[in-house]
């Protein structure tokens, strides 16, 4: 029996025990060695984007850093500055003042499509079964799918002394308000505002408005039980529940507001004067025109510096506990 037992307890002891070692260490290997096979093919797959992300993004990067310590004109021998360049963008209004001009573009890129935008989409997810709300998503999208070079030269027909805004005003009776809105001192950042509020509004109510389509509609009927009218339905349910989507327009139109360019080249020129003169326009200028390339990188890091300063707690500020 004692024999009987051992011959019976010795085979699940080896598989259990001391036999189970090299098993493990050889399925250990081969899960390594699977792990391995689809790294290298995730690493194949990812590699081409890589490869271009370093050439055309990492490389224009670092280049633009390296020069930016540098008094340089694109063509004859460079000379080390060190941090003159940053110096003088600090110093010198002429160059301050375009980030000034940016960020008071954010009011106009930003918070204002951004606010228009909440309201059409809750607006429109409201009548979503009528043709006018149909008609309203398409019209407030329109602006979105044009060039923004079109844009720009149509709202200076629109905007001159003589366009459809100035002869409005007259057919109101208010012709001592007309002015030309881009050529004047005062109006000219404003209207480039304007301009450029108009463009964005579509993408953030098609935004908004997806994101307000997937609120569960339970939540509202339970909120109207409660007795919350629609104002109390607005900031309790639909606004909390499109936080991301929020987020994405406030990081998209303040990024179009800080590097602007196109509207505003072919709008104004920076004009009249500095007083629409934006960072990207500046740099445009100092490259090409002044033939200052070690100043113009210097204020391209700047405006880079700037852009991830806002939009980074943007981005953490948006996601809230999800982050």
């Amino acid at each position: 029996m004692a024999e009987l037992r051992q011959t019976l307890v010795t085979p699940v002891r080896g598989r259990t025990g001391a036999d189970t070692g090299p098993a493990q260490a050889v399925r250990r290997r081969a899960s390594r060695a699977r792990r391995l096979r689809q790294g290298g093919a995730a690493l194949l797959l990812v590699a081409p984007a890589a490869v271009a992300y370093a050439v055309f993004v990492l490389r224009p990067i670092s280049s633009t850093i390296q020069y930016s310590f540098y008094d340089w004109d694109g063509i004859t021998e460079s000379t080390w500055v060190g941090l003159q360049n940053y110096a003088r963008i600090l110093t010198d209004p002429e160059l301050f003042g375009p980030i000034l001009h940016a960020f008071e573009l954010i009011v106009y890129f930003s918070l204002v499509p951004v606010s228009l935008g909440l309201v059409a989409a809750a607006t429109i997810r409201k009548f979503a079964a009528s043709r006018v709300a149909v008609v309203a998503r398409v019209v407030l999208f329109l602006p979105q799918v044009i060039p923004l070079v079109a844009a720009g030269i149509m709202w200076t027909w629109l905007l001159s002394t003589d366009g459809v805004v100035n002869q409005f005003l007259r057919l109101l009776g208010l012709g001592s308000v007309t002015r030309a809105w881009l050529g004047d001192f005062d109006t000219a950042l404003p209207a480039v505002g304007l301009i450029g509020a108009w463009v964005s509004l579509g993408l953030c109510m098609v935004l908004l408005l997806a994101g307000m389509t997937k609120i569960d509609p339970a939540l509202y009927e339970a909120a109207r039980l409660d007795g919350a009218g629609a104002v109390r339905e607005f900031f309790a349910i639909t606004l909390p529940s499109v936080r991301q989507e929020l987020g994405v327009c406030l990081t998209v139109t303040v990024i179009s507001a800080l590097a602007s360019f196109d509207i505003i080249y072919i709008s104004t020129q920076g004009g009249p004067g500095n007083s629409t003169l934006v960072p990207g326009l500046e740099i445009y200028y100092l490259a090409f025109f002044e033939r200052e390339v070690g100043q113009a990188s210097a204020l391209a890091v700047v405006l880079m510096l700037v852009v991830l300063a806002v939009v980074l707690p943007l981005q953490r500020i948006t996601r809230g506990r999800e982050s």
